[in-house]
């Protein structure tokens, strides 16, 4: 299905179903091992997906979730690998849609969260901007109306070691490490 997200639609799907994953796989035309991130409904999800959760992941949710950031954590066995890009690391994202978080809350399962697109193209922030294959994939759309404008989240590897930023989005490098470095203990 194709989700609004908090600037961009996503294609979404049951994050724990391997048949949906590889649906959303063949419509972006991605490559395999090109991981997809997932969407909680709750902090206390994050538990059930990722393996540990240290000090320094706890300091950037607190400081910057819902929306706008993505930590890439251990994932846990019951996260399919197709997922994970066979990595044994999953990024999730508590999400700050209205919509998406109503979605969330009633089907109580994480799901995917690539932006609907193919891959290589741009997002797209309007359902009349989907493209005919995308759309044709989708079993559901759900249309929220024009996104408001902005950057997506940025994306964060946390290990015992570092934090790595790999993708700077809406939340600087600058911001991550003020967050991390005005916590006693948690800096990076």
């Amino acid at each position: 299905m194709v989700v609004p997200t908090r600037h961009l639609y996503g294609l979404a799907v049951d994050a724990l179903n391997p048949p949906a994953i590889e649906r959303v796989f063949a419509a972006k035309q991605r490559p395999l091992d090109q991981p997809l991130l997932i969407l909680v409904a709750a902090r206390d999800d994050v538990r059930k997906y990722a393996q540990a959760i240290d000090a320094k992941a706890e300091v950037l949710m607190d400081a910057f979730w819902p929306g706008r950031l993505t930590i890439i954590l251990d994932a846990r066995p019951i996260l399919p690998p197709l997922l994970t890009g066979g990595t044994g690391r999953v990024g999730i994202r508590l999400t700050d849609h209205p919509i998406c978080q109503a979605l969330m809350r009633s089907l109580s399962r994480p799901l995917t969260a690539t932006s609907a697109n193919l891959s290589g193209q741009p997002g797209c922030s309007r359902i009349e901007d989907l493209h005919p294959a995308i759309a044709a994939a989708a079993d559901l759309i759900l249309n929220a109306g024009p996104l408001k404008p902005g950057i997506g989240s940025t994306v964060v590897d946390v290990q015992p070691a570092a934090v790595q930023v790999l993708r700077e989005g809406s939340v600087t490098a600058a911001a991550i490490r003020a967050a991390l470095e005005s916590s006693t203990g948690a800096g990076s």
